[in-house]
């Protein structure tokens, strides 16, 4: 092939100085795309190029025809030199040291992938795929295969993106900067997938960062490391159509929902101890929600992060499922088994903090981006995190994105939102002087509001099969009401007075329960103010509070009764069910997220029969609509017995639209009862549909014989039941 013709001396430096080329080899130039890759000159095109410890460096085509020799105008590595094509245009290079020879793909060759209308959506915060743009993605471009990087550092002097393919070296691959939205892009050639990188960011001063993982990442690597990992687009074939039609197409408060919670790393292990992958939990944890009868499993949170007892709620990779469990891939294959057998799977998801580990969000680009710099609005004193800017347009189109990209690429059918009054009020856990009012003087946090009444509009508007469900412990109105209504735009609120007033109630030794009657009836005046969940989590069973077996009064006979006596309780009264892993078999142990559940304790009476229990009750739940129907509406609520504190009982009758209704009667004292008046609406034969004082429960098996009869008396309708001992009875009649 003819050598091309070279300029004559000088013109390829007449537009270049020394001193941008020793910014270039230092990594401080502000904007090498406007030195290296492809120009135009007066006379053709030029190409430059730093590459470490070449020596001599021919120009060619993707073809692999060659089109320039370039001059090395300084020994660290800096080639330029003019080449011949017809247009700008990609180019590699055959670099050469002694007898080595490797090629590198030009990365300053390519043009941008991001685009205007990329940039004015970002700047109003109104871009749904920010998930699909940001972060690292595998891509062709221009004819090469590579992955193109996004990052938003707006007060950054240079931002790099560095990893095993550049040796981490941030002189190779600076981003090209972005000035209408903040983003620093990149497209480097030839990266493949699977490959460890985060983003050196010179700080506006000029300081050099801890090196950032990337806030969209959608892989990272398994602690203690830290960095992202560049991965494929999923590919799953999702077989959940019918999955998605059937929770689009109902109103969900008027559905049985029975949610197991989980902490995926320690429901069950490996017999070595280690966590199992999401192929294995599928294998195991599916079939036993199945034949459980759960209809959700809630996930403690399963995003990265780098510290195992926190649970998952100090998260630094919000996109990123853990690497605990595998690949991305994992999860995705996990989610659609779910589905296949009518499981639904929740994210416990965490928008209103983040830790302060220097690989994460906090003073991402040298600035307070993420956070507020005010302490006072910006830092959490109870966790030792930072809060989210929820002011900030960027900030607010990143979690609103995150949510809707767990519901599109992983199909996950909502999400429960931690900590939400953290988020709701200015002054949470702070003293007089430590927060700033709002512009109203308030303590409410108007812009908190604001995001998450956006967040669930765009989220129930994108999925409409979806549920979002508010960990909130404080009375704060309308919680799970429309946000055209004035409310949060929740589907479900956590109903923490239930679980706090109940399990108070069932710490007390049976002969003083009648002085705290009002604490089990107190509920009943605001259950249906919200659409409720009741809440027996992972919080009641950590911290030295003991497990829900623990907490119970009396011996251990007594402790087995009141617990299967509550749940009964809990599942007879309104509002959708949520129990925390462990505690349908009565573990005795507090929870810990470092070893597995006590599964041995199966083998054992009790234990198995409080197990089954649980079981019956979620079938029995689901079965019966009365149950479940009118779980927030009062309609579906009757008082049979409010006012027997001396014997501490408690009676109503759980109703539906053209269904059977079913009573629910509680003794929570060990007495045996016989001979007990019940005013029930209907006369003629009640099944007794469930007793937790069952033998097959582990209970001492006193009833009724499977049947009680209602008759007309004294002017209204009564029966006369037996009460077993520290026991729950559910009756529906037969007619």
């Amino acid at each position: 092939m003819k050598k091309p013709k070279r300029p004559a001396d000088g013109i390829a430096l007449r537009d270049i100085s020394a001193d941008e080329i020793a910014a270039i080899l230092a990594g401080t130039h502000s904007d090498p795309f406007a030195v290296l890759g492809v120009h135009r000159t007066d006379d053709g095109f030029i190409a430059r190029c730093f590459i470490l410890g070449a020596e001599a460096v021919t120009a060619t085509a993707l073809d692999g025809s060659v089109i320039g020799e370039l001059d090395c105008l300084d020994p660290a590595g800096f080639f330029s030199g003019n080449i011949t094509v017809a247009k700008q245009q990609p180019v590699r290079y055959r670099a050469r040291r002694g007898d080595a020879e490797w090629a590198v793909t030009d990365p300053y060759s390519f043009g941008p992938v991001l685009g205007p209308m990329d940039d004015y959506f970002v700047r109003e915060g109104t871009h749904l795929r920010l998930f699909d743009k940001m972060g690292a993605h595998p891509l062709k471009h221009e004819g090469v295969q590579g992955f193109h990087f996004a990052v938003w550092a707006p007060n950054a002097q240079r931002v790099s993106v560095v990893g095993d393919f550049n040796g981490w070296d941030g002189r190779r691959h600076v981003m090209r900067f972005r000035s209408d939205s903040g983003i620093w892009e990149i497209f480097a050639p030839d990266v493949p997938a699977g490959v460890a990188y985060k983003f050196e960011i010179r700080g506006h001063d000029g300081v050099l960062l801890p090196l950032k993982a990337d806030p969209f990442a959608r892989r990272s690597e398994l602690r203690p490391k830290t960095a992202s990992v560049t991965a494929n687009e999923m590919t799953q074939v999702w077989e959940d159509e019918a999955h998605h039609e059937h929770w689009a197409s109902v109103d969900k408060r008027r559905q049985p929902i029975s949610i197991y919670e989980v902490h995926a790393g320690s429901w069950q292990r490996r017999d070595d101890g280690s966590f199992l992958s999401w192929d294995e939990l599928a294998s195991r944890l599916i079939p036993y929600c199945v034949d459980m009868g759960f209809t959700h499993i809630e996930f403690l949170p399963i995003t990265e992060h780098p510290y195992d007892p926190s649970w998952g709620y100090q998260t630094t990779g919000l996109y990123a499922p853990t690497a605990r469990f595998g690949e991305p891939e994992g999860l995705a294959r996990f989610v659609n088994g779910c589905h296949k057998v009518g499981i639904g799977v929740i994210l416990d998801w965490v928008p209103a903090h983040f830790p302060t580990d220097e690989h994460g969000l906090g003073w991402f680009d040298g600035t307070a981006l993420y956070e507020h710099e005010d302490p006072r609005k910006g830092f959490h004193p109870d966790w030792n995190t930072a809060i989210y800017n929820f002011g900030r347009t960027e900030v607010l189109a990143y979690l609103q994105n995150n949510a809707l990209y767990w519901a599109e690429k992983f199909h996950l059918d909502g999400v429960r939102v931690d900590a939400v009054a953290s988020m709701l009020y200015l002054d949470y856990s702070r003293k007089h002087g430590e927060w700033i009012p709002n512009e109203y003087g308030g303590n409410e946090n108007l812009e908190a509001v604001r995001f998450l009444q956006s967040m669930n509009t765009r989220l129930y508007g994108s999925h409409p099969g979806v549920m979002t469900i508010a960990e909130e412990s404080t009375s704060w109105p309308k919680v799970s009401q429309p946000v055209h209504e004035g409310g949060l735009g929740f589907g479900f609120k956590w109903n923490m007075g239930f679980m706090h007033d109940t399990l108070s109630y069932l710490a007390r030794e049976p002969v003083h329960r009648r002085y705290h009657h009002n604490e089990l009836t107190f509920g009943l005046i605001y259950a249906f103010s919200e659409n409720f969940v009741l809440p027996l989590s992972h919080d009641e069973v950590v911290h030295g509070k003991g497990s829900l077996i623990a907490k119970m009064a009396g011996d251990d006979w007594q402790k087995f009764a009141n617990l299967r006596a509550y749940y009964g309780f809990m599942w007879g009264y309104p509002g959708k069910k949520l129990l925390f892993m462990g505690q349908e078999f009565a573990q005795w142990s507090e929870w810990s997220e470092a070893r597995a559940l006590d599964w041995n304790l199966l083998q054992y009476r009790m234990h198995e029969g409080m197990r089954r229990l649980v079981r019956d009750l979620n079938f029995t739940y689901r079965s019966k609509p009365a149950l479940h129907a009118r779980d927030c509406e009062g309609e579906g609520f009757e008082w049979l017995i409010v006012d027997d504190f001396e014997n501490s009982v408690f009676a109503w009758l759980r109703k539906a639209p053209g269904e059977k209704p079913v009573a629910v009667i509680t003794n929570f004292t060990p007495v045996y009862r016989e001979n007990y008046t019940l005013r029930l609406p209907a006369e003629g034969r009640w099944r007794e549909i469930l007793n937790t004082d069952a033998d097959i429960y582990g209970g001492s098996g006193k009833g009724n014989g499977g049947r009680v009869q209602a008759v007309s008396a004294g002017g209204g309708i009564q029966a006369t039941i037996t009460l077993p001992p520290l026991a729950t009875i559910m009756l529906e009649p037969e007619f």
